[in-house]
């Protein structure tokens, strides 16, 4: 086939979708909304700006903001001003990009369109009347944050689900959304982990050594018989990380070996103020970014996920945790129990907090015999359900799909 993938081109999320169609030897076109350095095996790469996504007033109104101290819930206000900027401006550059858009797709002519998340791509896609079909992607926090943060997002987010021929989601109830935002009852959709699954050749239980030398010192820096934590989460405004850093010295209380190891928070100005806040600075590994195999060597030493998210679909870091023993405990979402039966094999959360996720990693930690049984558990419900390969082949063939039935229509 010949895809256009309109997506953020830096997303692993977004990469690990496209890849699949690059090796299967597809014909790959990328409509990018923020520049990538490396577009080996695309066919071409184009760039759109939308949204600030290339250039960012947002940013630069954001940088003149003074923090004022912690926010009180997730996000630091300069996080949530960006964010609103977004919401309430973003639209009115959706136009723009949208007849960018169409110059690039009537140049490739592609078999299929697929926007990688609704919000702003799929709201690009839509504005650009193709003939070909287009499915759209949805995204954890589409409807539940975004859709409803401002007029234009409503607007917007309605006239792409009524255009979209089919539509992929990685949860159930966000299907369930999409119908109450417009998507047309009849239409096609399947409903598969939104990166395209877990990859077991790198998240799984077997130890290995450090995939890199960063990664060989973080491990040795742990005590042997120190309890792990890991929140794999970053810094993001629906990530409720203040309940996290209020959580740690209860369980410290309880467990005072405790190492918690926080990827993608160094530098992060809001991590580091709320670790001098709490004082637990001695128990907490403030980590770059990583990649992917050096996070799977940290969920095979971690014994505890944490994931106090207010806002998700699918978390791929939920799946990943578990492909690779580690025990979830997770805000309790109506997506996350499509995967989690509380007490059997994760536990479920207020993300608010901080005591009802204390508790739930002093009980994981207490019980080993509960950690015991949902490794055993998970690693059958991912490779079951959340495998790559097979999640990707059904992909392929709803895209498949979707062709014969554009071309039967016209």
């Amino acid at each position: 086939m010949r895809l256009l993938f309109i997506a953020d081109g830096r997303s692993p999320i977004a990469r690990s979708w496209i890849d699949y169609f690059i090796d299967r030897g597809d014909e790959v076109h990328l409509l990018t909304t923020s520049s990538i350095s490396n577009g080996q095996g695309f066919a071409s790469v184009e760039n759109v700006s939308v949204a600030f996504s290339a250039s960012s007033p947002a940013r630069a109104l954001a940088s003149v903001v003074p923090d004022g101290g912690m926010a009180s819930h997730a996000g630091s206000g300069r996080m949530r001003l960006r964010s609103a900027a977004r919401h309430w401006f973003g639209p009115l550059t959706v136009a723009g990009a949208a007849r960018r858009a169409r110059e690039v797709i009537e140049r490739t002519r592609p078999d299929l369109v697929h926007a990688l998340r609704i919000p702003f791509e799929g709201m690009v896609g839509a504005g650009t009347g193709t003939s070909a079909p287009l499915i759209l992607s949805v995204w954890g926090t589409d409807f539940s944050l975004h859709a409803g943060a401002s007029p234009g997002m409503g607007r917007l987010t309605r006239r792409s689900l009524r255009r979209a021929d089919a539509l992929l989601a990685d949860c159930h109830s966000d299907i369930g959304r999409a119908l109450e935002w417009g998507y047309p009852a009849g239409k096609p959709v399947l409903v598969v982990p939104g990166n395209g699954g877990v990859r077991g050749d790198i998240f799984h239980r077997v130890d290995t050594p450090p995939p890199s030398p960063r990664s060989r010192i973080w491990l040795e820096s742990i005590p042997k018989e120190a309890p792990v934590v890991i929140n794999p989460r970053g810094i993001r405004s629906y990530v409720r990380n203040d309940t996290f850093f209020r959580a740690i010295p209860t369980i410290l209380a309880a467990y005072p070996r405790t190492v918690f190891v926080c990827p993608g928070m160094a530098g992060e100005a809001e991590a580091q103020s709320r670790l001098e806040q709490t004082n637990v600075g001695r128990a907490v590994r403030l980590l770059p970014r990583v990649k992917p195999e050096e996070m799977a060597a940290l969920f095979r030493r971690a014994d505890v996920s944490v994931s106090p998210s207010e806002h998700d679909g699918t978390p791929n870091t939920l799946l990943e945790a578990m492909a690779c023993g580690c025990f979830p405990v997770a805000g309790d979402l109506v997506s996350v129990r499509e995967w989690i039966e509380p007490g059997g094999n994760g536990l479920l959360v207020d993300p608010s907090s901080a005591s009802s996720l204390s508790e739930a990693v002093i009980r994981a930690l207490g019980e080993p015999s509960l950690l015991d049984r949902a490794v055993d558990l998970n690693a059958r419900l991912v490779q079951d359900w959340a495998g790559y390969p097979k999640v990707m082949g059904k992909a392929a063939a709803f895209y498949a799909d979707s062709v014969r039935r554009s071309a039967g229509g016209r």
